[in-house]
């Protein structure tokens, strides 16, 4: 029966109760836990984990409330090629998603999940996305034999009773089953049934792949539901920039993973900029629909930060270092003798001895890397410093300006901005990266990733252009769209611009040109910063010469851009609106 702290058992929403039971029968577990999300039973269910060995208790000193945990070598990121939408035709999955139907999906998962708790624990997991009493919120409800994923979905969502609350008697909740099997790679799917508004993870025990609040329902299963609601789903972070007179600005922006979405997100003003704040709603996701006010508003789903730790540090992200210093789950970094976390770039020298993510002795002269390239903190967003007191509203915060990056080292400029809302689609529709850890595959290969969601769009995504393009008719004061760069490099391999903190240079731009307080001129790709425009001042290095090399646009290098389009536009061609066919002929025209 339920947790009592959920209430009455009688109370219990009747579909939960009975899709639960029938997992459990299906299942077959020695026993089920509800969770209600208490103090007291995450103190207890945190015990059960570190005498399991599931987690391994940190340096309280140093790390107050902070674990340890492992995962299988075979098991530390994504998986897209186990990743698969199973809608009822794979027209309607489209050409960038793996596609199964939902009848064979269910028929093979159904094999492998049957009796695969025995001797194991079900938990429920109760969740919402979202603030309490947003209408954007979501329910969900995780059926888990991870203790690891239970203790990560309570800092990562609101868990327990407040989903409950948030659901009554309906029976609109996303349904989700995680089995973590035997954490065999060949028989490892994260299967999306977006019409059934459920979700099935096997064989992974990985946060992308198990968390299913995350990926799953926030993007995948979120942006199905957004296209059929009137809202998007995007892989976006949000923050508030707050000027010296205190006004603020909101703005969603869309990096692929470890293209520094985090560290944007909570980034602190270089000295020179006295009095700024930036305020974080959110570091990864945006759900976003127009309001009262005809304006795009936006909440974060999320309750916590997954974080890629390497490359984090004081320096790059000061607020994220401070909000991983205590309640924080570590996976797969590197760990010192006295049971202190490190990893790649935490420090400029690393330490003399450590036990690397493997469980191996490591020292600098080792070969390896002490830390897995994408190894992970999973902290509470309460921790954050920089938190923004929007952060709860049921409304969400206004969107003043869209930004689309990705990492790129020739080619596409620091910054530039839309000429309007369908240019800014046909921008973010192109946009791409060079691959990294977070996914497994090469890395370093330049690939499209629309708007940072290739990997997470849950229906066919040239209509998920189109729900884009639509959206503008019911946003009556739309967002400016922009596009950057971090990453470009000059011919020596050197990064041109410095980043972190001074990216609160082009944020400033941005923000003026929002507020209509900044010029700009016209080039083919869009509007660039005007020649005094763009604030320098305080700068080491760094000088007019600099910038206008990291804002070069060769024309020949764009000609060879627009033809690589072509990979994905003709993969999409019978369903790709032809408001982008027509971007596409205009740049050219352009150039």
């Amino acid at each position: 029966m339920p947790n009592p702290k959920l209430g009455d058992p009688n109370a219990i929403n009747s579909a939960v109760l009975h899709w639960v039971e029938e997992m459990s029968e299906h299942c077959g577990p020695d026993k089920t836990f509800w969770c209600d999300g208490s103090i007291e039973e995450h103190e207890a269910l945190t015990n059960v984990a570190v005498s399991q060995g599931v987690l391994v208790p940190l340096n309280q000193t140093k790390l107050p409330g902070c674990y340890y945990h492992r995962s299988n070598p075979n098991d530390v990121a994504r998986v897209e090629q186990c990743t698969y939408i199973c809608t009822q035709t794979e027209e309607e999955a489209g050409p960038t998603n793996n596609w199964m139907d939902p009848r064979e999906m269910h028929h093979k998962l159904d094999a492998l999940t049957k009796g695969s708790m025995r001797g194991r624990t079900m938990y429920v997991v109760p969740y919402l996305m979202g603030p309490p009493g947003s209408p954007l919120s979501k329910v969900g409800i995780e059926l888990t034999d991870s203790i690891y994923v239970v203790l990560s979905m309570r800092i990562m969502t609101r868990m327990g009773t407040v989903a409950f609350e948030h659901l009554g008697q309906s029976d609109d909740f996303n349904r989700g089953l995680h089995c973590m099997l035997d954490i065999n790679p060949e028989r490892r799917y994260i299967a999306h049934f977006p019409q059934e508004n459920a979700v099935i993870s096997v064989g992974s025990n990985y946060g992308g792949n198990v968390l299913l609040g995350k990926k799953c329902l926030a993007l995948r299963i979120g942006s199905f539901l957004g296209r059929r609601e009137g809202w998007l789903a995007e892989h976006m972070l949000i923050l508030g920039v707050e000027a010296p007179n205190g006004d603020k600005t909101f703005i969603a922006a869309a990096f692929p993973s470890q293209c520094g979405k985090t560290n944007f997100a909570m980034m602190t003003p270089p000295p020179h900029f006295k009095n700024w704040k930036i305020w974080t709603v959110g570091d990864d996701i945006a759900w976003m629909k127009p309001g009262p006010t005809g304006r795009l508003h936006a909440i974060n789903p999320e309750a916590g930060y997954f974080g890629v730790a390497p490359g984090t540090n004081g320096e790059t992200n000061a607020n994220a270092m401070v909000t991983i210093s205590c309640d924080t789950i570590y996976t797969n970094v590197a760990l010192t003798p006295d049971m202190d976390v490190w990893w790649e770039g935490k420090t400029k020298t690393p330490p003399p001895e450590l036990i690397d993510w493997k469980g191996n002795p490591w020292t600098p002269a080792s070969k390896e890397k002490a830390a897995h390239p994408n190894s992970r903190f999973t902290a509470p967003m309460a921790n954050n410093p920089s938190l923004a007191h929007e952060v709860n509203d049921a409304m969400g915060v206004p969107i003043s300006a869209i930004i689309f990056g990705g990492r790129r080292s020739t080619t596409i400029p620091l910054v530039y901005q839309a000429f309007n809302w369908i240019h800014g689609v046909y921008v973010g529709a192109t946009m791409s990266s060079e691959t990294t850890a977070a996914a497994t595959g090469a890395v370093g290969q330049v690939r499209r990733d629309p708007m940072a969601m290739l990997p997470f769009c849950g229906y066919n995504m040239g209509e998920y252009f189109k729900h884009w393009l639509n959206m503008r008719k019911e946003i009556q004061i739309p967002p400016r769209i922009f596009h950057v760069n971090w990453f470009r490099k000059n011919d020596r391999g050197e990064y041109l611009w410095p980043g972190f903190g001074e990216n609160m240079r082009v944020l400033k731009w941005i923000v003026d040109r929002c507020r209509g307080q900044a010029d700009a001129r016209e080039v083919p790709l869009g509007w660039v910063p005007g020649p005094r425009q763009f604030d320098l001042e305080g700068m080491k290095d760094f000088d007019a010469s600099r910038l206008a090399e990291a804002q070069s646009m060769n024309p020949e290098d764009w000609k060879r851009e627009v033809l690589l389009q072509d990979e994905l536009f003709m993969k999409l061609y019978s369903h790709l609106p032809k408001e982008l066919i027509f971007q596409r002929e205009l740049l050219v025209a352009r150039l």
